[in-house]
């Protein structure tokens, strides 16, 4: 089953550190079976407050999701966006 990854930017606290973490994000895909569906595109708010961006990547499986998500590839990347912004990331699986 289809599982995504959302990311919400809520607030910026180093550009630089997250100049970085563009940098290298995409090399932390290599090998990984993901298809990225929104990257910081434009929005139109609904409810509730606007974050500075969303991301939402779609992975064939949960499993999947979180092999990418949890390795050590991508928690070295990771480290950069923790020091860059303040952001929400939610798993949610398909129906």
């Amino acid at each position: 089953m289809a599982t995504y990854i959302v990311f919400t930017k809520e607030s910026t606290q180093d550009q630089s550190e997250l100049d970085i973490y563009q940098s290298k994000v995409g090399e932390t895909f290599k090998g990984h079976p993901v298809n990225i569906l929104a990257a910081y595109g434009p929005q139109q708010v609904l409810e509730g407050e606007a974050p500075e961006g969303v991301v939402i990547v779609e992975f064939p499986s949960t499993a999947a999701a979180r092999a990418w998500y949890d390795s050590p590839a991508y928690q070295e990347v990771a480290q950069h966006r923790f020091k860059g912004a303040r952001y929400r990331a939610v798993l949610v699986e398909g129906v």
